[in-house]
């Protein structure tokens, strides 16, 4: 006898209660989050903080906390919601303040590893997020401190505590250093 998992639609997810756990969707199946500790979420700040400033004081569109869900596939859907995330300011713009989850990937992502995630879940997700048109995702891991930042399956570039994130033209503007991303 096989079981069959239920499959839920994105819009399934957003009526869901709010319950105080975070969920996603992948590919129509739930999944529960764990919340993530005080270390994961000092260094998610660490890093919204100044991309946050330095989009805003530049105009270059808008940055998500991790609450934030992206559609990046329908039938089966998948929402995901990374630590943090940019949009920039014409994709902002086109579609206005409509509320439920973001239709579409973010134009980077920043995903910081926790202690009990799996390197090819961590891995899994990168390869989601470019496939969905994400062009910049930033793997943040506090075990190693470093920082991968990959822009497409094959252009990968780690970088160790004297290294230097650069938003290029993703966030055109926006530097950091690596060192100040660890407490």
């Amino acid at each position: 006898m096989s079981t069959q998992t239920k499959h839920i639609s994105a819009e399934e997810l957003l009526q869901m209660p709010d319950d105080g756990l975070r969920r996603e969707l992948v590919n129509g199946e739930l999944r529960t989050m764990t919340p993530a500790g005080h270390p994961h979420g000092r260094i998610a700040v660490r890093m919204t903080w100044p991309l946050a400033q330095h989009v805003e004081e530049n105009g270059l569109g808008a940055v998500y906390a991790a609450e934030t869900g992206f559609v990046l596939s329908r039938d089966p859907d998948t929402v995901r919601a990374p630590d943090v995330a940019f949009v920039r300011r014409e994709r902002v713009e086109k579609v206005g303040e409509a509320g439920g989850y973001w239709p579409g990937a973010p134009d980077l992502v920043i995903e910081v590893v926790s202690p009990d995630d799996a390197y090819a879940d961590v891995e899994g997700k990168v390869s989601e997020w470019l496939r969905a048109g994400t062009r910049m995702v930033v793997v943040v891991d506090p075990s190693n401190r470093t920082a991968r930042v990959h822009r497409s399956p094959t252009d990968v570039t780690t970088l160790l505590e004297d290294g230097e994130i650069d938003g290029g033209d993703v966030v055109p503007g926006w530097r950091l250093p690596t060192r100040k991303i660890f407490p």
